[in-house]
């Protein structure tokens, strides 16, 4: 007979039966949650998933609109200007050369029986500014200076419409050009420059490169920053501004012409921060000027001076200011009136005379033929004189190369084997270029195609030297360059005039 049993433990064993039942369900639970979480995190990884946000385009939104609105009314008024000019070759000179003489007795020269070496054309890309509806345009000398031909490219035009040369200034660096058009053209406003200040935010608008309506912008770093030249005094920028900008407008935040972009500092030959714009002030007195007669007339009493004249060098000639003069030319105004070397100008028409520019802009600004009283100091005594203003341009003709055709064609001018015109050095040369002597030959033309050209011999150069042989004139490099054969090393020393100053540098390279 079986024993039964009991019910109480009939009852503990079924709790632990449901308790073990609850924990194998929880314990599958959670190991299918753990394998499905794996699975959703692997899966946001193999798909690059994040938990960001995505982010909407916004709608577009000037950030600035003074630089775009002065762009959109001046640019209209800018134009790029290409030019062609030409050079003629000179022609070949008699020599005693034996191989020349072969040559010419058997016409074997390069470009066939009895030719003369052809034209070569030379062009070049600038900038300048619409200032008057009827088509005349503001732009730099050298732009312009001996192109046979101006092409003008206006804004939105795909016309290139020919101009023609009104007048040219080469101290100021300035020029006035003109195009015909039929409809009035958009002439830019041109400002006052005597308001700017430097920290002023500029833009500078030209085609630099040949990138026509290019803006930049940058600030006035300077203002009346002397380069060496009288008549210019610069304000200074850090607008960018490159080859093909000058003549552009420099603008202010008036929309208004307060510059002429006209030269940069640089070691490169591109931008480097510095570039200097010829202040509207005087652009404006040059353009009225040619607009009236065609050129520029300036007053002269025919005198020269240095630039710097310390409190120290005026008290040894007994004088607590004033311009001391250096150099009187002859027969000029001054030489007329009795002035000498030495003697120290202290007033004009009463008005005293403070520094160099002081002198030059109230003598330049006189007109011809008006007399001034001039005070002066010699020998520590002040004396009073009468000068008759004369054309600065008549005065120094000789110095400016403004004198008659026969007087400039008597300097001879030779063509050398390295592609370059050369001719001998006279005083006036060497006193334009600040050199201290007459030694060496100045370069008239360069063949862009040229040894010269490539190594990098400019017009303007002094050629001191050839192979560290000195060359005292044109005869010099003639017989130096006899000597040299193709693959040749050449070695030339340069003196070179920039912004006023003159320096010397080595240039070299193999002749072709």
């Amino acid at each position: 007979m079986k024993s039964e049993t009991p019910v109480w433990r009939v009852m503990k064993e079924r709790r632990a039966l449901s308790a073990a039942a609850v924990l194998i369900t929880l314990s599958i639970g959670i190991l299918i949650g753990t394998l499905i979480s794996q699975g959703v995190r692997a899966a946001q990884q193999q798909s690059g998933g994040t938990n960001a946000k995505q982010i909407e385009l916004p709608s577009p939104v000037q950030l600035s609109t003074v630089f775009s609105k002065i762009s959109r009314e001046v640019a209209p008024s800018v134009v790029n200007i290409s030019t062609e000019s030409t050079m003629r070759p000179r022609r070949r000179r008699e020599s005693s050369d034996p191989s020349d003489l072969f040559e010419r007795f058997f016409n074997f020269g390069p470009f066939g029986e009895d030719a003369e070496p052809p034209d070569l054309k030379q062009r070049s890309l600038g900038s300048g500014v619409i200032v008057d509806p009827e088509g005349y345009i503001l732009t730099n000398h050298h732009v312009v200076n001996r192109a046979d031909k101006i092409k003008v490219k206006m804004l939105d035009d795909d016309k290139l419409y020919e101009a023609k040369v009104v007048g040219t200034d080469q101290e100021t660096d300035m020029a006035v050009i003109k195009i015909d058009v039929d409809r009035p053209l958009p002439a830019a406003s041109v400002g006052n420059s005597d308001g700017l200040t430097v920290g002023d935010w500029v833009l500078a608008i030209g085609s630099p490169f040949g990138l026509a309506e290019t803006v930049t912008a940058g600030i006035v770093s300077a203002k009346g920053r002397d380069l060496g030249t009288q008549f210019q005094r610069f304000v200074q920028t850090d607008a960018a501004i490159n080859p093909g900008n000058s003549g552009g407008p420099l603008v202010s935040m008036a929309g208004e012409v307060i510059g002429i972009n006209t030269a940069i500092a640089t070691g490169t030959g591109s931008y480097a921060g510095v570039g200097f714009a010829l202040p509207s002030n005087v652009a404006l007195q040059i353009y009225n000027q040619i607009v009236a007669s065609g050129k520029v007339t300036r007053g002269s009493i025919g005198v020269t001076f240095q630039g710097e004249q310390s409190e120290v060098l005026l008290r040894t000639f007994g004088a607590d200011h004033g311009v001391i003069i250096t150099g009187v030319q002859p027969d000029g105004p001054a030489d007329d009136a009795g002035l000498k070397q030495g003697d120290v100008l202290l007033a004009l028409d009463g008005e005293s005379i403070e520094d160099g520019d002081d002198l030059v802009a109230k003598v330049a600004a006189t007109p011809v033929g008006k007399p001034m009283t001039v005070r002066y100091m010699r020998d520590r005594n002040e004396s009073d004189t009468e000068i008759i203003i004369q054309d600065r341009s008549k005065v120094f003709a000789d110095l400016l190369g403004t004198g008659d055709e026969e007087d400039a064609s008597a300097v001879e001018e030779t063509e050398a084997k390295f592609g370059i015109s050369i001719q001998n050095l006279t005083s006036e040369i060497a006193g334009r270029l600040r050199l201290a002597d007459k030694k060496g030959v100045l370069v008239t033309e360069v063949d862009p195609d040229s040894f010269a050209s490539e190594v990098g011999i400019q017009r303007g150069d002094v050629i001191v030297s050839v192979n560290h042989q000195d060359v005292e004139s044109v005869d010099d490099v003639l017989r130096i360059q006899r000597t040299l054969d193709s693959n040749t090393d050449v070695v030339f020393l340069i003196q070179r005039n920039q912004g006023g100053q003159t320096s010397s540098i080595y240039i070299a390279g193999t002749l072709p």
